[in-house]
Parts: C-alpha cells; structure tokens; sequence
C-alpha cells in the first residue's frame, strides 16, 4: 500500500487520503497542544511558511495518547493552533498513533521507516517522519528532535 492510499480525517472532519501531497516532501508529525514540547509548532511553522513553495508540505496529526495532552475537540485544536501559533500547515482529525487502534497512516511509518533511522515505535509527542516526494518514509525523528535541526534534510530531498 502507498502511504497516498491511505484514509485520513481533516481537522474539519472532510474523509480524504494524503493523494493530494503526491510529489511534495512531507513532513508528518503527532502533535499535542498541552505538552512542554508544543513550541515546536513554532518552528514547524517556520519550516512550512520557508519551504511550501519549493514543495513541502508539513502535517500535523493531534494525538491524546501522552499523558492527556490533547484533550480538546477538533475545533478547540484549530482554534489553538492558529490563535498560538498562527498555524497554516495542514491538520487533522484526532488519532491514535500506537497501539492496537493506531491510524493506518503510523503504522505505515513506523513499519516503512528505514534503520538506522527506525525506532519501532513512537515514544511521545512531536515525533516526526520526513517522507520524500515518491511516498518513501526517510527518517524518524525523537519527539525531542527541533524542527530546525530537520531543515537541512529537507532541502537535500527538495533539490532532487
């Protein structure tokens, strides 16, 4: 399966699949508003606003798996998102991102993810994957991992 087939909800609750990122690099991230790691919207921001038009795209997946720390609705999310952060990446609906109800979508990265780069898991928050413009997962991310500190991976796969 191509990680462009897969199903997925948009923070307005429209059903689509990832087909319209095709040939973009994608940066795929869980999120959380309520965890001490939530400044990295901030640079995931600035990462998006700096690479959109060279064709990238960030994705922002809110997740309540850790410790409680995305409690609020869809539209509570949004509204955090775009008044704290001024947020205009893509988000989408709540999910699971481990265990038996995962997403389909990060169980697909997890499992595509390539060593040395593959954890087999995904231990908290703002865990990240870089996928390149063909849907191939490159690298994971730690939760801890700084949007900056991804910047010069992505501009190597924008200049293939």
């Amino acid at each position: 399966m191509s990680i462009y087939d897969i199903q997925v909800t948009t923070i307005n609750g429209d059903q689509t699949t990832l087909q319209s990122y095709q040939g973009q690099v994608l940066l795929i991230v869980n999120t959380a508003s309520g965890c001490g790691l939530t400044p990295h919207y901030k640079g995931l921001q600035h990462l998006y606003e700096t690479y959109k038009d060279q064709g990238f795209t960030v994705l922002g997946f809110p997740s309540n798996q850790f410790a409680g720390q995305e409690p609020g609705t869809e539209e509570e999310i949004k509204q955090f998102c775009e008044t704290n952060y001024q947020i205009s990446f893509p988000l989408f609906a709540k999910v699971d991102v481990k265990g038996e109800h995962a997403h389909p979508l990060f169980q697909h990265l997890v499992k595509e993810t390539p060593a040395p780069f593959n954890t087999g898991d995904i231990e908290w928050n703002f865990v990240k994957f870089l996928v390149d413009q063909q849907g191939q997962v490159i690298k994971q991310y730690s939760a801890r991992t700084e949007p900056s500190a991804i910047e010069a991976d992505i501009q190597e796969l924008l200049a293939k």
